[in-house]
């Protein structure tokens, strides 16, 4: 009998067993985690999403900072708040870097600082394409009332400023740490974009819930989509290993001043030409010329009388 049943504390769970036996499942993955002995700690989805905060906080400190700035107070909050938070993303870039990387510790605290400098330099830029997105929202939508709601309140907003960020995430060669912050908008929102996708200026994704963007995807200038739009992949290729094949280019090019309307499927590698609009429910897996108007084919309706004609 074991001790928690002689105390009278409830069945035994056989813990050493069970323990034993997770151990031996982790297997390779956890020796994959290993170096010299020591268990290498993964990016902390907790800590990205306090750092994604701090980014809102400093891309749009009177909104998503404190409400009773002065002039002079902005500024400060924004310095104190991009140092505090640049800092602590530098400890997730460390993280990530251990993976992949024989350098010694020296040599990866200097590469991540690098590379975090370089993510705070191109703030400006992101900060930049996201007043377009939000101009691009309120603009396109005739429900919204003002340029705060639209920041605030619209999910496509927040997906696509997650993106912004995640992008430049991945740009600088951290996949991990790019796909946790796009992960972290697509439970928020619905809305799932591979951080891989490239997205210009003046971006509006209406309603949002179901929009899914593969990571080959281009998306050119003004461009609008609804909700259950997806850009993905037609086929995955297998190679001689039986693996799926990497890395090809497999989503779509949706060019300038296109819109997509709700459930739109639009599969691999295909171009759908600039001022072209794809109506809701289409299914496309063909190029688009420019300045096309493609919808559903007219939709059969009959009536069956008492099951006439069944």
């Amino acid at each position: 009998m074991s001790k928690a049943q002689s105390n009278g504390m409830g069945p035994a769970w056989d813990l050493d067993r069970i323990v034993a036996e997770l151990r031996t499942s982790r297997g390779k993955a956890q020796q994959d985690r290993t170096r010299d002995g020591t268990i290498i700690q993964m990016p902390s989805r907790e800590a990205l999403r306090e750092i994604v905060a701090g980014l809102f906080a400093a891309l749009f400190p009177t909104h998503f900072g404190l409400s009773d700035f002065t002039d002079q107070g902005i500024d400060y909050f924004v310095g104190h708040k991009l140092d505090s938070t640049l800092r602590a993303l530098q400890q997730q870039v460390m993280r990530e870097l251990l993976f992949g990387s024989t350098m010694e510790p020296k040599e990866l605290n200097l590469r991540a600082s690098e590379i975090t400098r370089e993510f705070g330099s191109g703030l400006p830029r992101v900060r930049a394409l996201l007043e377009t997105d939000i101009q691009a929202a309120y603009q396109g939508d005739p429900a919204a009332r003002s340029i705060e709601e639209v920041r605030f309140c619209y999910p496509g907003i927040t997906a696509v400023t997650h993106h912004r960020i995640a992008h430049q995430l991945y740009l600088l060669e951290l996949p991990l740490l790019a796909r946790i912050v796009s992960e972290l908008a697509h439970a928020a929102t619905g809305i799932d974009i591979h951080p891989g996708a490239e997205i210009g200026d003046s971006f509006f994704i209406d309603h949002g819930t179901g929009v899914v963007i593969g990571e080959t995807a281009r998306i050119g200038r003004r461009v609008r989509l609804y909700q259950a739009v997806t850009l993905g992949a037609k086929r995955f290729p297998v190679g001689e290993d039986r693996a799926l094949v990497k890395g090809n280019l497999r989503h779509p090019i949706v060019e300038d001043d296109v819109v997509i309307y709700a459930g739109a499927t639009i599969l691999g590698r295909v171009t759908i030409g600039r001022n072209s609009t794809i109506g809701g429910n289409v299914w496309l897996t063909r190029d688009v010329p420019p300045g096309s108007n493609v919808s559903q084919a007219l939709a059969r309706t009959e009536a069956f009388d008492e099951g006439g004609g069944i």
